[in-house]
């Protein structure tokens, strides 16, 4: 089957009549070629009406493919609030982007007419997708279509908490950011909340709560609970060794990564909230090469996250760095509710955030009305009300097109006198012709209107007039310059004026006086002052700042990892097709070698 370019063939049956319908191509049906082939590599079983093949919250490591029969995806299994979501039949295979990513099910799968299923251990599916990539591409696409239908079905685990809370949006945020299908229930306006705080005893002051199959409680968990719940990230185990550790997971990130575990390094990538960074926040990137009718930041983090992990990349979320140290020709970095990471080599590539916009008042309304991402979730909370974005570049018209899309009015305000002066051109021409969308020129906020903690309007003045006025708007969207993600990091390295990350000649040049003695070499090009330790996307003194460049600049920074690699005694661990890699995957100073990758 892989190379096969013939067309696919019919579906072994027809559809059962109560089928869901394909939607958005997350519900395809394979051909009779396809299944053939996995065929020869799994195992057939049958089934009987009510068994359970998939269980939600519990893992799963197998690969379905319904020969014959039906399946129904059903929410809150065994509870009263059961409800089927789905039916499959025939032809069609189970699962979700979950299953890749090694998290909990969402969903149980249930057997509703007996027939046959097809079973592969998913580690093996992997490597036979690698030989069709026509087949691989079907699956990728269906699973990602079908995390974001449960996402929005309000499927997986439950967020009790008042609007108000900042432990509410925190876990809120968390959730959305990692795309994990979960529903919030308001403790101001929703009825089912009463209803649910009595069913547990717990009081309204000791929300919020996430409740996971209406059998697990937590109350107000950090981040790292919520995602030892669902898998979201390994287990804890003792402290972690590898051959590079990349802190932080945008597009330099996830790219460094990729390159860093195809060839051969052990390899750990951590972020502190979800992959994607910056970039994952993006509605739409439509000037992203190779990609000529846009992808979604998330979907993008999706891919990266997953190709990362199909070479053998080990992904912790959430991971929040607090501490780089050297350590005996290594570094030593920590964490925040985790074990320490000792690593040959490492990648700086936590990004930038974005500024907050200073003006009186806005500390009683930021954390109910004011944010710095412009996703779903963010959306969801103002539906129905105006909105205002506050920007001039390609991060601002992206949310406003996104958001024009889902509410009724949405006021962008641009500091200088031309729209295009910092926005790429695509975006300056539909955010010009679109209906809902009213662009203020020569505008900056300054001062906000509240009521009960919540933004009612903004106080907008034009910087050439000098006149002000009140914009009604119940929400306010903030993109306008960053800061970089470099506190943690201290007197470490060396930074620049503004807390980038320095590399090449002007890290060298401020280095302290003996770091680079012995070392046979100068700083290279994405090399901070300390020989090792890279830096790579939007953390770096002097980077462009965009979504392409961050992941050049991740790839990169693994060639001159192997560089430096090439000029120590440090023997790293080899691509597992090589003969005489070795067996343990940190391997200890040995012997001196290159460990530049063929080309």
């Amino acid at each position: 089957m892989a190379g096969d370019d013939r067309p696919p063939e019919a579906a072994p049956d027809e559809a059962v009549s109560f089928e869901t319908p394909d939607l958005y191509g997350a519900y395809p049906r394979l051909s009779q070629a396809q299944i053939a082939f996995l065929a020869e590599h799994g195992e057939r079983f049958r089934v009987e009406p009510g068994q359970v093949l998939v269980r939600e919250g519990e893992g799963c490591a197998e690969f379905l493919v319904i020969l014959s029969g039906s399946i129904e995806v059903v929410e809150a299994h065994g509870t009263p609030d059961e409800r089927v979501l789905r039916v499959h039949g025939p032809g069609r295979f189970l699962g979700e982007l979950g299953l890749l990513q090694g998290q909990v099910a969402f969903y149980t799968a249930r057997v509703r007419e007996p027939g046959e299923v097809l079973s592969l251990p998913i580690d093996r599916l992997r490597v036979l997708v690698d030989r069709d990539p026509i087949l691989g591409d079907l699956i990728l696409r269906a699973y990602l279509g079908r995390r974001a239908l449960l996402v929005g079905a309000g499927a997986g685990f439950r967020i009790l908490g008042s609007r108000y809370s900042p432990d509410t949006r925190r876990l809120r945020e968390f959730a959305a950011r990692n795309r994990l299908p979960h529903r919030w229930i308001d403790l101001e306006s929703d009825q089912e909340a009463e209803a649910l705080l009595r069913r547990f005893s717990i009081p309204p002051e000791e929300t919020p709560i996430v409740i996971w199959r209406d059998q697990r409680v937590l109350r107000n968990p950090s981040n790292a609970e919520l995602a030892r719940l669902i898998g979201l990230s390994p287990p804890f185990t003792e402290e972690t060794r590898s051959d590079l550790i990349i802190v932080g997971s945008g597009p330099a990130g996830l790219a460094a990564a990729v390159y860093s575990a195809s060839e051969g390094l052990t390899t750990d990538l951590m972020d502190a909230i979800a992959t994607g960074g910056q970039a994952g926040t993006s509605s739409l990137i439509e000037n992203y090469f190779g990609f000529p009718a846009g992808i979604s930041g998330s979907d993008l983090a999706a891919r990266g996250e997953l190709q990362a992990r199909k070479f053998e990349a080990r992904v912790w979320v959430p991971a929040e760095a607090t501490s780089l140290k050297p350590e005996e020709g290594a570094y030593r970095i920590t964490f925040a509710e985790r074990d320490d990471v000792v690593a040959h080599t490492v990648v700086l590539a936590t990004g930038a955030w974005y500024r907050r916009l200073e003006v009186p008042g806005i500390e009683r309304v930021e954390r109910t009305s004011v944010y710095y991402a412009a996703t779903v979730y963010e959306a969801q909370q103002c539906s129905a009300d105006p909105v205002a974005v506050v920007g001039g570049g390609n991060s601002a018209g992206q949310a406003v097109l996104f958001l024009a899309q889902r509410v009724p009015r949405v006021h962008l305000l641009i500091r200088g006198p031309d729209l295009g002066a910092k926005m790429s051109r695509y975006l300056v021409d539909q955010i010009e012709r679109h209906p809902r969308v009213n662009v203020l020129l020569n505008s900056e906020v300054r001062g906000v209107v509240e009521g009960d903690d919540v933004l009612r309007a903004i106080v907008v003045e034009n910087n050439r007039t000098g006149e002000r006025r009140n914009l009604v708007v119940r929400a306010m969207f903030v993109f306008i310059g960053t800061r970089p993600r470099t506190a943690w990091l201290g007197d470490v390295v060396a930074l620049d004026d503004r807390g980038f990350v320095l590399t090449g000649a002007s890290a060298q040049a401020r280095a302290s006086g003996t770091v680079w003695e012995g070392q046979g070499r100068t700083c290279l090009g994405l090399e901070t002052s300390l020989p090792g330790v890279f830096a790579a996307g939007d953390v770096r003194s002097g980077s462009v700042k965009r979504v392409a460049s961050a992941a050049g600049e991740g790839a990169m920074a693994v060639h001159q990892v192997h560089e430096h690699l090439g000029h120590t005694t440090v023997d790293v661990a080899r691509h597992p097709d090589d003969p005489e890699a070795p067996s343990g995957r940190f391997a200890e100073p040995g012997g001196r070698r290159n460990t530049s990758p063929a080309h």
